[in-house]
């Protein structure tokens, strides 16, 4: 479910980017926008490990026996919140027409 609303958020972004908004060199010539861009790809990259950890240990989670989930998961997804509370703050920036270079 995580990774189609991903892939949501990813299909109605290119429509807002290309279709829909105050146009396609807008977004292309800030920098704000590629730094949202790429935390949001790095949201995705430093999800794969908790994710295959958690697909690992689904037997052990539908038996309700006991997981030790290792510090690194912990570290991973809290780093993963802390991103995704930046990047609706670069979207005001952009919004408000920071970063625009062009």
């Amino acid at each position: 479910l995580y990774g189609f609303t991903a892939l949501a958020v990813v299909a109605v972004g290119l429509v807002l980017w290309f279709k829909v908004g105050k146009g396609a060199d807008f977004y292309t010539k800030n920098w704000i926008f590629h730094t949202k861009v790429g935390l949001f790809i790095l949201v995705a990259l430093l999800s794969i490990y908790p994710t295959m950890f958690y697909l690992k240990q689904r037997k052990k989670l539908k038996e309700d026996t006991f997981v030790e989930v290792p510090n690194s998961i912990f570290l991973l997804v809290r780093l993963q919140l802390v991103i995704l509370l930046i990047i609706p703050l670069l979207a005001v920036l952009m919004a408000n027409g920071v970063g625009f270079f062009g």
